[in-house]
């Protein structure tokens, strides 16, 4: 069987396996994180493996880049406390603590033991965004999370590559201080430099599948650059894609914000997909690579990581919220989150592909390398599967569903904008103006919580349902009898997609896999 047919049939059982997470509201990374080690141990299975530095760049560009593009400065600013916390010492510690264990249990060198620390401590940014797209919590909670995600993997990867310049070396010299100084503030000055030229070619791409094309090959190259200039890739891409979130000239247009959204939104769910399910495949490569005679004493190593990982967070999110919690309220001033929020947040800290990238990326003459593969492989699958699939009934025990919350929050903004429009229009008339008119104050009255106000925005949506449905149906006649050309027919069709998307209420116009 060739790579490409196997690839196909594995594709083919994620897309089954999706379907049954969605039914089972199940987060589908730890669906098929469990089903790609089911399969590696069905006797000829196919093998893929992977290039580290290429996957993490494959991998992990797109997502970061799709997830910092939205996330807001405002929010950054606002939990900047919690997301040092969480994205830094959390980090940090967890690091440590693991190293200490490595070394102690494992006779690993410090060096050696900080290395492994680093590629377990950070929860995954990938993740995170799928498995929380699947449930509904406070906006807050979701914000740190987001945040946390996006910066995490900087420290750790920080960690990693000046621990394991140390260890190369055997001490830290002066160049290696340097190299490792640089990384933080030269991976952001050239995410800045980055974005500023893409404004400037931008304009030759703008509302063209090539500039579609150019954001892919940007994504890529500048985290590849960003490695070959031994700065930190992950902030190169986080201050790239902050940057040219908030660039008219490259995000203005309609037209090519649809259509990028609609892009990024299917590419990066399919790398996601094949990054989770290839993690399981690796299960059969590793476990063959351990020793017969040690897989014991290596697995309960193992074990003992993934329970220090588990806890060093949980005890670290927990003691923050406390004691800004104490802060707070000595000051007369509420609680900015609660204990059920911090044990939410400190349970949700599954790690994904970055730490098993980073793992195979360990150098052959790296110390007991098989060990610390295992112990990374072992630490993903168990909080992506224990911690995954537990999060949505968590959120249960705990009492954070924020259904109800998301849906008043959506109705106030809706009335503020119909007001907005509203406003606009006041000072202008005739029948175009008193048709706008009507569409906007039908659509702030629907939002006002009175059952009976929400009639006519019901009925308008109804009956223009109905007028799409025959408009549709006059379409496909015209062209039957060849009375449009290919051209109009397809442009006529849009038209006819975007009035109704429209119309069409919110869940109805959702694509998500949850």
């Amino acid at each position: 069987m060739t790579f490409f047919e196997s690839l196909l049939i594995l594709l083919l059982a994620a897309i089954v396996l999706l379907q049954i997470s969605r039914r089972l509201s199940l987060p589908y990374p730890a669906l098929l994180a469990a089903a790609g080690v089911a399969v590696a141990s069905v006797p000829g299975s196919p093998t893929i493996s992977f290039e580290p530095n290429t996957a993490l760049a494959l991998f992990m560009a797109p997502a970061i880049i799709d997830a910092a593009y939205d996330y807001p400065l405002g929010a950054a600013r606002r939990f900047r406390s919690p997301l040092v916390v969480l994205a830094v010492f959390a980090v940090v510690v967890t690091a440590v603590l693991v190293a200490w264990v490595g070394w102690k249990f494992m006779g690993l060198p410090v060096a050696a033991a900080l290395v492994l620390g680093a590629i377990v401590a950070p929860p995954d940014a990938a993740a995170a965004t799928a498995v929380l797209s699947s449930v509904s919590i406070p906006r807050s909670t979701l914000a740190v999370l987001k945040g946390e995600s996006l910066f995490n993997d900087a420290t750790a990867l920080f960690l990693f590559s000046a621990a394991l310049a140390v260890l190369s070396q055997g001490a830290l010299t002066l160049g290696v201080g340097l190299r490792v100084a640089f990384a933080i503030p030269g991976g952001l000055l050239l995410g800045v430099a980055c974005a500023l030229l893409l404004r400037r070619l931008n304009r030759f791409v703008k509302n063209t599948l090539g500039g579609n094309l150019l954001q892919f090959v940007t994504a890529f190259l500048i985290w590849i650059a960003a490695e070959h200039l031994e700065v930190s890739a992950v902030l190169c891409t986080i201050a790239m894609a902050m940057t040219v979130a908030r660039s008219a000239e490259i995000t203005g247009g309609t037209r090519m914000r649809v259509q990028s959204f609609a892009v990024w939104s299917a590419v990066v769910f399919s790398l996601n997909v094949f990054a989770f399910l290839l993690m399981g495949l690796q299960g059969r490569t590793i476990l063959a690579r351990t020793p017969p005679d040690h897989l014991k004493e290596w697995l309960a190593f193992a074990a003992l990581v993934v329970l220090v990982v588990v806890v060093a967070r949980l005890a670290v999110v927990l003691s923050f919220n406390r004691l800004t919690a104490w802060w707070e309220k000595s000051h007369g001033r509420p609680e900015p989150a609660t204990w059920r929020q911090a044990i939410f947040v400190g349970w949700s800290g599954m790690r994904g592909f970055v730490t098993l990238a980073t793992a195979f990326a360990l150098p052959p003459s790296f110390p007991q390398r098989d060990l610390a593969v295992l112990t990374a492989f072992s630490v993903v699958l168990a909080t992506l599967v224990l911690q995954g699939l537990t999060l949505a009934p968590l959120i249960r025990l705990l009492k954070l569903n924020q259904d109800d919350v998301v849906q008043r929050e959506l109705a106030e903004a809706r009335s503020r904008l119909a007001t907005v429009a509203l406003t606009a229009l006041a000072e202008q008339s005739g029948p175009e103006v008193e048709h706008l008119r009507y569409g906007y104050q039908i659509q702030r009255d629907a939002t006002d919580g009175d059952p009976s106000r929400d009639r006519p925005l019901k009925k308008r949506r109804e009956l223009g349902l109905a007028a799409i449905l025959a408009g549709r149906e006059e379409l496909e006649r015209l062209q039957k009898d060849d009375l449009v050309g290919t051209e109009t027919y397809l442009l006529l069709q849009e038209e006819l997609d975007w009035n109704e998307l429209t119309l069409l209420c919110d869940d109805e116009r959702r694509i998500e896999e949850s």
